[in-house]
Parts: structure tokens; C-alpha cells; sequence
């Protein structure tokens, strides 16, 4: 047994897709659209708010540290996977894939803080309106983010350590598009029990503390909205929510179609595309929801968008008068 365990491995091949070759080609292309999209679209948000100075409010600061977990997210994995669907080369390093992982879990659960974050940002904004300049300031956003970011980042280092401790010696195929946990504890040849331990005591603060906080602001901010008489009032102050609402909803059940659907439903295939859920629809679909839903953003895309047209315009003009 000592010999074995001292037999690891130096690095994975991750095999991706590889159970429809014909196709590889057709989803690097579908993969490339949506990670530039992604980008683009989370980008702009950023640019809108930064350059946009009523929009530098709580709830928007709010926003673009969500856009950034989003960029950060899909280019942990995508560029990696459009790598294998391209050059067909599926290794990936021990290193490289320790600190796929890490970064993976630890985006994960920044953004299940931020959403809790955000989510009493909307309660002290519709339930406490009169105290939301003294609750939630530019000061305390900082420090709300803060803690979302070294929170989400300093949970993951236990599982981390444990990873690169364990032992490979009989496989180094992981049946996934990248590095993600269970595939890898499928292949070890160490005992994974203490693993087990620490992700029933570690994931409830990372992912169910977050959703109860969430959670309860809701309940609140529902009961206070029902408590509003007219009918335009209700509406006018749900729809402060509904993008945030929206954006928590896509997130946990994706999340629920990951990790909490019956064992008898998993299987390696299934993962993966619920795995895709994940990674690409969730920050695919953040920015879009902002925008629709968001009537301030909607008006800042409207404006820029004329802006463009009529500097395009003018400059047309100015080429056909030369």
C-alpha cells in the first residue's frame, strides 16, 4: 500500500465531452459565442454603472461585484475547456486542477454571501426606507463586499489542502469538462471520509447560512409589500426586487439540480450538463435580467445606445460632406 500511495500522479486528463467526438468543432464554436457574450455582457454593466454617477448607489455596487464573480467564474473553466474541444489536448496538471477547484468553490460561495448581501440591501430599502442612507452606505456596501469576497475565499482552503493531499493510483481520468469535486473523489484511491466530515460542517455556513438570510429577507420584504394599500405601490416596490429575485432563484436552482437531485438520478453525463446550468447560464443570464428588469440600466442603454447612433451619424455626415 505505501508503494502505491507513493505512485500519484502529476496530472489529469479531463475527457470533456469525448462521448460525442462529432460534434467537438460545433461546441467550441456555441462555448467561444457564449464565454464572449458573457464577458461583453457582464463588461458592460460594469462600464454602465461606473460611468453612470446616479447609479452609484448600493444596490449597483452590489451589481458589478456579482458581474465581476461572473467573469471570474466562466474564465476559471471555459477558456480551459475551449482549449480541449480545439487542440483536442485534455491534460491538466495536479496544480492546475487543485486550483481549478479552489477557485470554482470559492467564486461559488462569494456569490452565495453577495446575493445574501444584496438581499438585505432590498429589505432595508423597502422595509426600513427611512433608515437605508444610515444602514446601507457606500462604507458599509465596502464592507459587505469585503467580507463576501475573504469569506467565499478562506471557506474552500480546507477542502483545498484535503484535495492535494489525496492519492490517485489507479486512474487520472476525470469524467467531467473540468475539474469539479465529485469526478475527483470518484478516481482516489485515499480514504474520502474526512472529506465527507468536513463538507457537512463546512458547506452549511457557505451555502445555507447565505440562503436562510436570504431567505428571511424575503419574507419580510413580501410582508411588507402586501401590507402596501394601493395597488401601484405594490407594484413599484416589487419591482425593486424582481431582478434580484430572479437572479436567486436561477442560482439556487441550479445549484439544486447540481448537488440535491436523488443519487439515483446522477450519473456522469447528467453532471455535466447540469454542471453547464451552472457555469454558463447563470452569468450568461445575469447581465440580461439587470437589463430588462431594471428600469434605471434599461434607460442608461437607451441613452447610450442614442448617444452611439448620433455620433455614428455625425460622423457619416462628416465623411460624405469631405
Amino acid at each position: 500500500m505505501k508503494s502505491e500511495r507513493n505512485f500519484n500522479v502529476s496530472g489529469f486528463i479531463i475527457q470533456g465531452f469525448s462521448e460525442i467526438p462529432e460534434l467537438q468543432m460545433l461546441m467550441f464554436g456555441i462555448f467561444l459565442i457564449l464565454y464572449i457574450m458573457i464577458i461583453c455582457g457582464n463588461l458592460t454593466i460594469v462600464a454602465l454603472i461606473w460611468k453612470t454617477i446616479h447609479l452609484h448607489t448600493p444596490m449597483y455596487f452590489f451589481l458589478v461585484n456579482l458581474s465581476f464573480i461572473d467573469i471570474a467564474s466562466i474564465s476559471n473553466i471555459l477558456p480551459k475547456l475551449l482549449s480541449i474541444l480545439c487542440t483536442k489536448i485534455k491534460t491538466i496538471s495536479f496544480i492546475g486542477c487543485v486550483t481549478q477547484i479552489y477557485v470554482f468553490l470559492s467564486l461559488s460561495a462569494t456569490e452565495f454571501f453577495l446575493l445574501a448581501a444584496m438581499a438585505y440591501d432590498r429589505y432595508v430599502a423597502i422595509c426600513h426606507p427611512l433608515h437605508y442612507v444610515a444602514l446601507i452606505g457606500l462604507k458599509q456596501c465596502a464592507r459587505f463586499s469585503f467580507v463576501s469576497w475573504f469569506g467565499g475565499f478562506l471557506i474552500p482552503t480546507g477542502h483545498t489542502v484535503f484535495i492535494s493531499k489525496l492519492y490517485f493510483c489507479l486512474n487520472n481520468k476525470i469524467n467531467h469538462f473540468f475539474c469539479d469535486l465529485n469526478p475527483l473523489l470518484q478516481i482516489a484511491c485515499t480514504d474520502t471520509s474526512v472529506f465527507n466530515i468536513l463538507n457537512y460542517t463546512v458547506g452549511p455556513l457557505a451555502a445555507i447560512t447565505p440562503f436562510m438570510l436570504t431567505l428571511i429577507s424575503y419574507v419580510f420584504i413580501i410582508n411588507a409589500i402586501l401590507k402596501i394599500k394601493s395597488t401601484k405601490g405594490r407594484h413599484k416596490a416589487f419591482s425593486t426586487c424582481t431582478a434580484h429575485l430572479t437572479c436567486v432563484i436561477i442560482f439556487y436552482g441550479t445549484i439544486v439540480c447540481m448537488y440535491m437531485r436523488p443519487k439515483s438520478t446522477f450519473s456522469p453525463k447528467l453532471d455535466k450538463y447540469f454542471s453547464l446550468l451552472y457555469i454558463v447560464l447563470v452569468p450568461m443570464l445575469n447581465p440580461i435580467i439587470y437589463s430588462l428588469k431594471n428600469e434605471d440600466i434599461r434607460k442608461v442603454l437607451i441613452k447610450t445606445k442614442m448617444a452611439c447612433t448620433g455620433q455614428l451619424s455625425n460622423s457619416l455626415k462628416t465623411l460624405v460632406g469631405q
